[in-house]
């Protein structure tokens, strides 16, 4: 199969922190967990690339699987994965990587995709160290396909002259709150948008989100949208996962972005990737049409 979307990231199993006090212990997670699954919700065909730890339970790579999620990209590190500590700090939050895993580095995908995967229309480079994501755009720019790109550090010092570099190779630049931590967001973003880049999203957790298309020069803001807020682990993914697979469905950035908040939705509405896992194209079809009309 060839995928409409390429996926490439991290398996990660996280200890989430919350406010609270309350805590959720070595629940399956990673940026590619919840991407792809924002994107399948409405049809599109994902392939994930990553390494997978002994300690990733295989219970969800089967559900992955089971769903058409191609995981022909996912290697076994024949050891422990990555492991996180998620701290949760009012709108923010901290990633702690546990010291007994691999360097993060070592677990992260090269560009040695399957053949079949070339003709992919869309990769999107979920957050890894900026060295690995500008090796990973350097090798899939060429692709021809739609190539977007999620941070791992914030945009402040060496963070910003790292995307200085990054954001010039891609078309889709996807920043949230823990990134974007500088007093004027959107105008540090848009100052990014050169090179080949067309789109900046700038997602603002509970406070929504707003896309510059950058040949408009304008943003557009949108509110949040949530049946019921459980976790919210993983939405900013799926928000991307969902974005992606509008634009690859014909949307207008607009349009698209609506996608990615119905996605996002259910990644929030349970712990972990579970409300992900139960939602269908049916039922993300039809709080597209319930909330955007």
């Amino acid at each position: 199969m060839t995928p409409d979307l390429v996926v490439l990231g991290n398996l990660l199993v996280d200890d989430v922190v919350f406010p609270d006090g309350r805590t959720r212990m070595a629940e399956a997670g990673g940026a590619v967990l919840y991407a792809s699954l924002g994107a399948h919700v409405w049809g599109a065909r994902v392939g994930i690339a990553s390494w997978r730890g002994d300690d990733y339970p295989s219970v969800v790579l089967d559900a992955l699987a089971a769903r058409g999620i191609d995981l022909a990209g996912v290697r076994d590190l024949h050891g422990p994965g990555l492991r996180t500590w998620l701290l949760y700090e009012g709108r923010r939050r901290r990633v702690v990587h546990r010291i007994e895993g691999p360097a993060h580095e070592a677990a992260c995908p090269g560009a040695d995709l399957p053949p079949a995967w070339s003709g992919a229309r869309a990769f999107h480079l979920a957050p890894m160290p900026p060295a690995v994501q500008r090796g990973l755009a350097d090798a899939l720019g060429g692709e021809g396909g739609l190539l977007s790109l999620d941070p791992l550090i914030p945009l402040t010092g060496a963070g910003l002259a790292w995307f200085r570099e990054l954001v010039p190779r891609v078309d889709v630049f996807l920043a949230s709150e823990d990134e974007a931590c500088v007093p004027d967001a959107e105008a540090t973003l848009s100052g990014l948008a050169t090179g080949r880049c067309r789109y900046v999203v700038s997602r603002r957790g509970a406070r929504g989100g707003a896309l510059l298309d950058v040949a408009g020069g304008e943003w557009t803001a949108w509110p949040a949208r949530a049946r019921r807020v459980v976790d919210p682990t993983g939405a900013g993914d799926a928000f991307a996962g969902g974005f992606l697979a509008g634009l690859l469905a014909g949307d207008t950035p607009s349009h698209a972005a609506t996608r990615g908040v119905v996605s996002a939705s259910f990644a929030i509405e349970d712990w972990s990737a579970h409300g992900l896992m139960a939602a269908t194209p049916a039922h993300a079809q039809a709080r597209l049409a319930e909330w955007f009309g």
